[in-house]
């Protein structure tokens, strides 16, 4: 019947952190994500996804994927251009950073000589001035690495804020009406949005398209790549793996969205390649930049793919 039916739903969101008794205290996690599912930001999203749904008249799953591609286009890609931006300001200062550092390591070396100075102390006063120097270069151009984070501050609260309003409209958190529109509100083989995605398509494509953007990058690189770098590219397709399960057993109007806000990511960032739109978007051109860039990333992408085929 219905009630098993909830319960089922219930028992499979998120593997069991729907809210038990007593867990409304903030003590634990269940009481601190029930207190994220019902906090302001989430219910603007609710709000928001019923406001498009109503404006344009579409079903559910199309209301999510077209919510997603939405706030993706209006609040991500305006801060991914402006990313784009610092990036290519802070690579262009690398050649003026070299020769600047250049020059105070030699009046270092002269100043030491001059007053006997031990190489620690001369380590430390170039690390010094050299962090002065940086800093007066960053605030000329305007471009400190940190500003290039907050597209992150801004797209991950997001995520999770509409993740958690899909979660409420699927689990019946904003009202019987609004679960019963989610559980046939869905198309093709995920017809049920309240439901988990038994056929593990939504998960497995958001693992294969997430892994596509972490390879696209990884590839590009043309400096050679540090072990910090190397780290974070493993610990990016680890996530991208993780995420497979993780989306097998949640409802399916969250894998859907999460599907779709990759998509247009992935879209966003290749159309942030095009030398054109870098132009439209005031970009500064660096060196490294191609005329080629697609010709670029399919030959970077074929030639680390086969030599690996080769290895083995």
């Amino acid at each position: 019947g219905p009630t098993s039916k909830q319960q089922q739903i219930e028992e499979s969101n998120l593997g069991g952190w729907d809210s038990g008794p007593g867990s409304g205290a903030l003590g634990g996690p269940e009481g601190w994500y029930e207190w994220a599912a019902q906090s302001a930001p989430v219910h603007w999203a609710e709000g928001g996804l019923a406001a498009l749904q109503e404006a344009t008249g579409l079903p559910c799953w199309a209301a999510i994927a077209g919510g997603a591609a939405v706030l993706r286009t209006a609040v991500t890609l305006p801060l991914a251009a402006h990313q784009g931006r610092l990036l290519a300001k802070l690579e262009n200062l690398q050649p003026e950073i070299k020769e600047l550092a250049q020059r105070l390591r030699y009046e270092v070396s002269v100043r030491g000589k001059q007053l006997g100075w031990s190489e620690k102390v001369a380590r430390f006063h170039f690390a010094k001035n050299m962090r002065r120097i940086v800093s007066e270069l960053y605030v000329r151009d305007n471009c400190h690495p940190f500003k290039a984070t907050v597209l992150l501050w801004v797209q991950v609260p997001m995520w999770v804020c509409v993740s958690l309003a899909l979660r409420n409209c699927s689990v019946g958190a904003c009202g019987p009406a609004v679960q019963e529109q989610f559980s046939s509100g869905g198309a093709l083989w995920f017809t049920d949005l309240t439901a988990p995605d038994s056929t593990w398509i939504l998960p497995v494509s958001l693992g294969l398209v997430n892994l596509l953007v972490v390879e696209i990058f990884a590839s590009q690189r043309k400096m050679p790549v540090s072990r910090f770098q190397r780290i974070v590219t493993h610990f990016f397709r680890a996530v991208s793996v993780v995420m497979i399960p993780i989306a097998a057993t949640v409802p399916s109007s969250m894998a859907l969205y999460w599907l779709s806000s990759s998509l247009v990511g992935l879209c966003h960032n290749l159309l942030l390649r095009s030398p054109a739109f870098r132009r439209l978007c005031c970009i500064p051109r660096t060196k490294s930049d191609s005329d080629t860039p697609y010709r670029d990333m399919v030959a970077a992408l074929a030639t680390r793919y086969s030599f690996r085929k080769q290895q083995h």
